[in-house]
């Protein structure tokens, strides 16, 4: 069995946003070599997410509002975290809903998805450097 890692490093230059990393993703499985197997793709953050969705601008505009109404940022003084001097409570719980991590199925060297499927990097506290694990096992 081969074994595949690499770090994407993103800085999105917002508070929050969606970015498509499925080119990067298919890009690191054709230097993998690996045919059969599973990719795993993990933000490496607590105030980021990976996962998988439709790339239509609408989803991703109800996307933000609904994650607002869930876990609104402000006030900030309704959140025990950002006692601490931080400002981001509401972006770990965002991370939570959205999900930390994806397993993509690797069959005869392609990302094996299902209709309109892509990989998605959500940033809900951004403008710093984040990275996301790729990891790709199999033959």
């Amino acid at each position: 069995m081969k074994s595949y890692r690499k770090e994407l490093w993103f800085n999105i230059p917002t508070r929050r946003g969606f970015a498509n990393i499925t080119p990067q993703v298919e890009t690191c499985l054709q230097e993998s070599g690996i045919k059969e197997g599973l990719t795993l793709v993990s933000a490496m953050h607590i105030t980021a997410s990976v996962f998988i969705n439709d790339d239509e601008g609408g989803l991703h505009n109800d996307y933000e509002k609904w994650l607002e109404r869930l876990a609104p940022h402000e006030p900030i003084s309704q959140y025990r975290h950002n006692d601490t001097g931080e400002d981001n409570a509401d972006a770990h719980m965002k991370r939570q809903i959205m999900g930390r991590e994806v397993v993509i199925a690797v069959t005869s060297g392609k990302l094996d998805f299902g209709p309109w499927e892509q990989v998605f990097y959500g940033e809900f506290d951004g403008r710093r450097r984040k990275r996301v694990l790729i990891k790709i096992i199999g033959e």
